[in-house]
C-alpha cells in the first residue's frame, strides 16, 4: 500500500518517494494543448503547488517521473527539446514592508538568473524579470513561467490597506511584465486563492485565461467520488475497518465530512488534504480547522460584521460576483466563497446558488465565529458538555450549560443581535464548533423546526422563541408549545424506534439568558 504524500507539493520528490499519486496528467495535457495563458483561483490546501509542480516537470521532459501515467507519450516528445521553466512562489518572499517586498523579489530573481547562468543589468523588479524570460529566450528558445500563490502578500495585508495597495502595485507593474514578454514565452500560468478584479492585479495582463469556474477543468485539482474509490482503495479499507465501520457506511461518513466543494455546479470534490488526514488517522476530525487558519481570513472576520454562517446558506448571486472587488473589499459572500468556506452549490444560466460544501468547513467557519465574533471562550467543551446533556435527555442542564455562553458574549454583541436566530446561531455553533453534528431548520412536511439534534436512542426537537421582556417569556413559551403541537415536529419521526423529545427555549433578553 503506497504511502499517503501529506503536505508533499513537489511532484518529483512524490515520485521518487514511490508515493500514491491521483494522476491529473491527461487534464493538464488538456490544458497546455487547448491555450498557453492561465489563471486559476483555488482554496488553500487543493493541489494548486502540485499542479504547478507537475506542470514544471512535463515542460522540463523529466521522463523518468511520468512512467505509467497519462502524460508519459507527451513527456518522452518533449523531452526531445524540454523547455526552461521559471517557478516563482510568492508566498516565499518576505513582505513587512513595501522596500523587503521589492528587494526579496529581486533576491528570488537573482536565484533564478544564476540557475541559468545569467547576468541581470537592469536596476528594477519589472526590468530584471524581462531581462531573465528575455536572455533564457535567446540560448534556450521558449520559456514556461509559473507563479504559485500570486496574491499571498496582499492577503496577509488585509487588515491595511494602504500596505495592501503598496504590495499590489509592485505585484502589478511585476505580472504586466509578462504580458510584455508573451512573444517569448510557450506557457504561462498563475495561481492563488483570491480572483483578480479590473482594478487590481491584472488589470494590465488581460490576455490570461481565466478557468477558475471553466466547468471543463473543474476537477483539475481536488479528488472526485471516482477518484478516491479507486486510488485508494486500500487506505478506505483500513480506515473502515479501523473504525469497525463497513465500507459503505465509512464512505457515506467521509462524503458528508469532506465532500461538496464544486466550482461548476456539477461535479463534487475532495479537499485533498482532510481526505487523506483521515484516511491516514482513520479519525472525522477537522482538519481544515486544525491546520491553522490564514491570518488574512482571521483579519477580516474581525474587520466585517458578517452574518451568523446559517444566514450563507443556499444563497443566490450572479456568477461575476467575485471578481467585482478586490478581495480586502469584498463582501462576506465574495470572500467567503474565494477562501473556501463557500462553494457553488448549483449553477443556472448567470446565477449561482451558494452553500458550505461539507460539515468540517461549517464547523470551522462556526468555531472562527465564536471565538473572533462571539468571542465565547472554551466553546469545545461547552459544545461538547452541551451535547452530552442532550444525550442524557437533561434539558434543564443543557440549558445551564447554554447559558454559560451567553454569559460571555460582550454586552455590546447582545445590543446588536437582539432576535431569536441569533439565539439559535450561537447553539448550533456551539455544537458545530465542538464538531457535532446539529441540524437548524430542517424542513418538514408541516415547516421547519429550530434545531434537531439525533442520537442512535433518541431525538431532540428544540424550539426556540424570544422575549423582549421577562413578562413575555410565559406567552412565548406557550407560543412555542402550540407551534410543537400543530406543525406535528415530532411526528416525522413516528416511524422510527428512537425517543423523541421536544423543549421551548426562550431567550430572556431583558435578563440576557434562555429559559426553559
Amino acid at each position: 500500500m503506497q504511502e499517503l504524500p501529506i503536505g508533499v507539493q513537489d511532484f518529483s520528490l512524490l515520485r521518487k518517494e514511490n508515493l500514491l499519486y491521483v494522476d491529473k496528467t491527461s487534464r493538464l495535457l488538456e490544458l497546455v494543448s487547448s491555450g498557453r495563458r492561465y489563471f486559476l483561483s483555488r482554496p488553500r490546501r487543493f493541489g494548486k503547488s502540485l499542479t504547478l509542480s507537475t506542470l514544471e516537470a512535463m515542460f522540463q521532459g523529466k521522463q523518468h517521473l511520468f512512467a505509467g501515467l497519462q502524460a508519459e507519450t507527451w513527456v518522452n516528445e518533449q523531452a526531445q527539446h524540454p523547455c526552461p521553466v521559471l517557478r516563482l512562489d510568492i508566498s516565499t518572499c518576505e513582505h513587512e514592508t513595501a522596500d523587503i517586498f521589492k528587494q526579496s523579489l529581486q533576491d528570488m530573481l537573482s536565484r533564478l538568473a544564476r540557475r541559468f547562468q545569467i547576468t541581470l543589468h537592469s536596476q528594477t523588479i519589472s526590468g530584471q524579470l524581462q531581462d531573465l524570460i528575455e536572455e533564457i529566450f535567446n540560448r534556450h528558445g521558449y520559456a514556461v513561467v509559473l507563479i504559485d500563490e500570486y496574491d499571498k502578500p496582499i492577503l496577509d495585508s488585509i487588515s491595511d490597506l494602504d500596505q495592501a495597495e503598496q504590495l499590489r502595485s509592485i505585484l502589478r507593474s511585476f505580472y504586466t511584465t509578462l504580458k510584455g514578454c508573451d512573444e517569448y514565452l510557450r506557457f504561462v500560468m498563475l495561481t492563488g486563492i483570491s480572483k483578480f478584479s479590473k482594478a487590481g492585479v491584472f488589470s494590465a495582463l488581460n490576455n490570461l485565461e481565466d478557468i477558475s469556474l471553466d466547468a471543463k477543468f473543474s476537477d483539475i485539482v481536488g479528488y472526485t467520488q471516482t477518484e478516491l474509490e479507486l486510488c485508494f482503495n486500500d487506505h478506505i479499507n483500513k480506515a473502515a475497518q479501523t473504525l469497525q465501520l463497513t465500507r459503505e457506511h465509512f464512505l457515506e461518513r467521509l462524503k458528508g465530512y469532506y465532500d461538496g466543494f464544486s466550482f461548476d455546479g456539477q461535479i463534487k470534490l475532495y479537499n485533498p488534504f482532510s481526505i487523506m488526514q483521515c484516511l491516514k488517522k482513520a479519525a472525522f476530525n477537522n482538519y481544515w480547522y486544525e491546520s491553522g487558519s490564514p491570518s488574512f481570513i482571521v483579519d477580516y472576520l474581525k474587520q466585517h460584521q458578517i452574518e451568523e454562517p446559517e444566514n450563507y446558506r443556499h444563497t443566490a448571486v450572479k456568477d461575476d460576483f467575485i471578481s467585482s472587488q478586490d478581495i480586502e473589499r469584498a463582501d462576506p459572500c465574495s470572500f467567503l466563497f474565494q477562501s473556501g468556506y463557500l462553494t457553488i452549490e448549483k449553477k443556472e444560466e448567470h446565477l449561482l446558488t451558494l452553500d458550505f460544501p461539507n460539515r468540517e468547513v461549517l464547523d470551522s467557519l462556526s468555531s472562527m465565529y465564536l471565538k473572533l465574533i462571539y468571542k465565547v471562550e472554551s466553546y469545545a467543551v461547552l459544545g461538547n458538555e452541551i451535547w452530552a446533556a442532550l444525550r442524557q435527555g437533561d434539558i434543564a442542564e443543557m440549558v445551564r450549560l447554554y447559558n454559560i455562553a451567553l454569559a460571555a458574549v460582550p454586552y455590546d454583541d447582545f445590543s446588536r443581535h437582539q432576535n431569536e436566530s441569533w439565539y439559535r446561531s450561537l447553539f448550533i455553533m456551539l455544537l458545530r464548533g465542538a464538531g457535532i453534528i446539529a441540524y437548524s431548520e430542517p424542513h418538514t412536511s408541516k415547516g421547519r423546526a429550530d434545531v434537531i439534534i439525533q442520537f442512535e436512542q433518541q431525538i431532540v426537537i428544540l424550539e426556540f422563541k424570544y422575549a423582549a421582556a421577562s413578562e413575555e417569556v410565559a406567552r412565548k413559551r406557550t407560543e412555542g408549545e402550540k407551534q410543537l403541537l400543530e406543525r406535528e415536529y415530532a411526528k416525522t419521526y413516528n416511524s422510527e424506534e428512537r425517543h423523541v423529545i421536544t423543549a421551548v427555549i426562550v431567550a430572556d433578553a431583558e435578563k440576557r439568558q434562555a429559559i426553559l
